[in-house]
Parts: C-alpha cells; structure tokens; sequence
C-alpha cells in the first residue's frame, strides 16, 4: 500500500484519539516497564502512553515512513522503529503491547493475536481496539462506487485490504486459549461532523486509501465526487446542518496468565 498521509489522519485527530483514550483507561497496569506502541502513526496515542506511565521505557512502531518522521517530531525523545506489525519479532518482552486502530490492516487475526500474547511478560497485557464499521454506509458505499465504475476490475481487491473483524465469541476463543483473561466490548462513536464533505475527508485517511491509492488523479476527483454524492443521502443533514458519523469499534485487552 502507498505511503500514509500524517495530515490527512491529523485533520480529526481529536475524533481518532478518544478511542485510545478509553482503550487506555481499561488497562490495569499501574507501572508497567515496557511498553509498545503498534501501529503508533504520527505518535497521537504514543503520547498518551508517556502521559501515562512517565516511567516507563516506551517505544513505538509503524510501517509508513511519513507517519514516523511525525511521531518522532512529536515525540523526540522516544524510539520509534519501521516494522510491519503482521512480521514484527521483538527480541524483548513487553508488559504493554498497545495497538489503536492498526491491527484491522494486519491479516490472519487467528495466527497474529497469540504470537502478539507470546511477547509479553506474565502479567502484561494486549489492548486492542480496532474499527468495526466495514457494514456502516461509510464502508459500504466505497464498495459499491468501486464496484460499478470503469475502475471496478482495478479495485477489485480493495475491499479485502483490510482484515474482518471477528465475533466477540472468536476472540474470546483465541485469547483465553493463549492463556489470557480477556475483557472485551464494542463502542459506537457518534462524530457530529461539517456535512458529507467532512465524512469523505475522514475516511480518505483511511478506508478509502486502498479505493483511491490505484486510480490517477482524474479518476479518484471523478471516484470522490460520486462517493459523496451517495454519502450525502446516506447520512442526512441535521437542522443545523451537521452530519452524524456513526463509527463502531471493538475494544480488547487480554492479560497474560501472571504464571506463563
């Protein structure tokens, strides 16, 4: 996939770090001595890792160039390392491996959560949270747009790059079976945002990289202008003119059994 754009994530960072937020305030550590941030981005939920645990030696880890070179100007005086988290082999354990909306990029999710379980210490913990919207309008109407154009036999794996998100019941299944007590719910996010043009500005930081990443620059104006189109009468306007995102997610925070 093309490099990330850390501006275009950026322009709702407020909205993508209430997640991590609330991911964080679950996990029962009171003073872990390593920690990692997976799929850190430009450093928004590292910092809220520091924040945290002023103690701890935190670190952060990231695919995209761009996001890193954020992360590092944000956060200067961590380490952050260039790794795909679906390879990534730490030579140390960690008591906190934290992943905020990265791991739905990362496939196999069966094979991926036990070998993440198998780098913390007994004791640590793995806190996850991942978007859970592939069946809301947002995600749906990329499908269609991509699947009805000219562009249709280009896209047509864009709808598979990200990983299905599981059951809470398969989850549950494969963290208690790597020997974790696992505490799992899911959110629904209401973002009140500025019409159906700032619905496609969130979304082209993410979801809608894999639609837009293969087209040239005629073809993704022409693929934009139809996905808006579809979204304004997906998500009507409010009396004062906003538009209301709903945004679902899974959370996720497996302990490792203090006996492994």
């Amino acid at each position: 996939m093309p490099e990330w754009n850390a501006g275009q994530y950026l322009k709702f960072e407020e909205q993508r770090t209430r997640p991590a937020i609330d991911l964080l305030a679950h996990v029962p550590l009171s003073n872990p001595k390593r920690c990692i941030d997976l799929g850190c981005g430009p450093g928004n939920s590292t910092e809220l890792l520091v924040k945290r645990y002023p103690n701890a030696e935190i670190m952060g880890l990231d695919s995209s160039f761009a996001m890193l070179a954020e992360a590092r100007q944000r956060l200067p005086g961590l380490i952050f390392e260039k790794d795909d988290i679906a390879t990534w082999s730490p030579s140390e354990s960690f008591d906190l491996i934290f992943a905020n909306a990265a791991l739905q990029w990362v496939p196999d999710h069966a094979m991926l959560l036990p070998r993440l379980v198998s780098a913390l210490n007994p004791g640590g913990c793995l806190a996850i949270q991942v978007p859970d919207n592939q069946q809301e309008p947002t995600h749906v109407l990329m499908r269609d747009v991509a699947a009805r154009g000219p562009w249709a036999g280009r896209l047509a794996g864009a709808a598979t790059a990200r990983e299905a998100i599981g059951s809470f019941g398969e989850y549950y299944t494969r963290l208690r079976q790597a020997g974790c007590s696992v505490d799992l719910w899911r959110t629904t996010y209401v973002h009140c945002l500025n019409g159906a043009g700032a619905i496609v500005e969130w979304v082209k930081g993410t979801g809608l990289r894999p639609f837009l990443d293969p087209l040239d620059e005629a073809e993704q104006k022409e693929f934009l202008a139809l996905y808006e189109a579809e979204i304004a009468h997906a998500y009507p306007q409010q009396f004062d003119g906003k538009v209301l995102l709903r945004f679902p997610r899974l959370f996720l925070i497996a302990r490792r059994d203090d006996t492994a």
